[in-house]
């Protein structure tokens, strides 16, 4: 599967604010956002462009894509698969994007970014229900166990992760034991406990909406 290999500060950058893709860096004074808040490229400093419209509906797309670490193909897949669910087609595509496997799994603390947790999820790290998943876009659903595998409770990356993230508050809709390496699904998540960063899911329905 096909994925961003580029620098990821370059895109908290284009985007203005901090989209947490580097794990705990991004809590530090090294996070590039606070040393350099302007867009990449040569003319990075000079650009004020004024954003209006689709420019509005573009960037909200842009940020949840990458935030999500997610390529165009696979964000418009996940978007159509939304707008055909009953309810609200913003709240069903956030819904889903936390619900992806990889994303649980940063959630619950055993990787410090989603690109890492991906990764743990794609080396076979993981199991659902007892059963191993080496699938990112797997969909957790309520009443899901999702835990680390017997093998691979003693792997540094993982335990450093659950170390490094200890502080940080689980969400309302995952009861984790991280003494156990273990976390259950409780229900759907709710829009509160949805994302970590300002976004306007509307602008993104409008946008695909065309």
């Amino acid at each position: 599967m096909a994925r961003y290999i580029g620098p990821v500060c370059r895109l908290c950058r284009r985007e203005g604010m901090k989209l947490f893709l580097k794990g705990e860096r991004c809590h530090t004074e090294k996070c590039a956002i606070e040393k350099r808040n302007f867009p990449p490229g040569q003319h990075g400093q000079a650009r004020k462009p004024k954003i209006v419209g689709y420019g509005l509906q573009l960037r909200e797309k842009q940020k949840a894509r990458r935030y999500y670490g997610l390529l165009e193909v696979q964000f418009r897949n996940l978007f159509e698969k939304a707008a055909r669910a009953k309810g609200v087609t913003g709240d069903n595509m956030l819904n889903l994007l936390e619900r992806r496997l990889d994303s649980a799994i940063y959630r619950i603390g055993f990787g410090t970014s989603r690109a890492q947790s991906r990764q743990i999820v794609r080396h076979g790290h993981i199991q659902v229900n007892g059963r191993k998943v080496n699938i990112p876009s797997f969909v957790v659903k309520p009443g899901d166990v999702v835990e680390v595998r017997e093998k691979s409770k003693n792997n540094p990356t993982i335990l450093s992760a659950r170390d490094a993230t200890a502080h940080a508050p689980s969400p309302n809709w995952l009861e984790v034991d991280r003494e156990n390496l273990r976390a259950r699904v409780l229900g759907q998540p709710k829009r509160e406990d949805l994302v970590q960063i300002q976004l306007n899911e509307q602008l993104i329905v409008e946008l695909y909406s065309k």
